[in-house]
């Protein structure tokens, strides 16, 4: 039982220190600017969870970077007027553009809600739009549900990240650190069936 316990305890530690030193990796690469950013492509994707993403994504369309913008995962009741009131965009110029998607309650959800919408509309590339802490994941759900698609990533930057290091801030740190144990728990999914099924809210 000694020998069960010390080996158990190992490889607890061990699990933790391999933890530890993927989460400096992961924080260490996250994206720290958008790729291409005057490039056109066939659409815009922001994924809510944030006003910044919501904003970009529409200065963005505003701007012509793609014939149209997707916002998905948005909640029942609001449209695209709403958005474009709170986000002080002209309705006018924008709202033709402007598509929202309402099933999507996490981020699996969102890719494949985007997956259907841009088959629609026989769309071939976008510029994903979500915060950078959440682009890694992002990127991995996004591109395992439409393998075909290119996709530029265009993260935006939260003040709360952007004012001092994240770890010296205890909501980043924590914020940081169950988004990295969800992407974890994301590359881990195909290799376990039983949590295949698209589960769990927010981000």
């Amino acid at each position: 039982m000694r020998r069960f316990f010390r080996v158990t305890i190992r490889l607890a530690l061990l699990l933790v220190v391999l933890w530890c030193i993927g989460f400096w990796r992961f924080t260490a690469t996250l994206p720290k600017a958008a790729a291409d950013p005057a490039r056109q492509t066939d659409a815009i994707v922001v994924l809510t969870g944030g006003s910044l993403r919501v904003e970009e994504g529409l200065q963005l369309l505003a701007a012509g970077r793609a014939k149209k913008l997707f916002i998905s995962g948005v909640y029942r009741g609001v449209d695209v007027n709403e958005l474009l009131h709170v986000s002080r965009q002209s309705p006018e110029s924008l709202a033709c553009c402007v598509v929202l998607g309402h099933e999507a309650d996490n981020t699996t959800g969102n890719a494949l809600e985007t997956d259907q919408w841009m088959e629609a509309e026989g769309f071939h590339s976008l510029r994903l739009v979500t915060a950078s802490y959440h682009m890694p994941r992002s990127i991995l759900e996004f591109t395992r549900v439409m393998p075909d698609v290119e996709i530029l990533p265009h993260p935006v930057f939260p003040e709360f990240l952007r004012q001092n290091p994240w770890w010296r801030t205890r909501n980043a740190t924590l914020l940081l650190a169950g988004e990295y144990s969800k992407y974890l728990a994301a590359l881990a999914r195909p290799l376990m069936p039983v949590f295949s099924t698209p589960a769990g809210a927010g981000d």
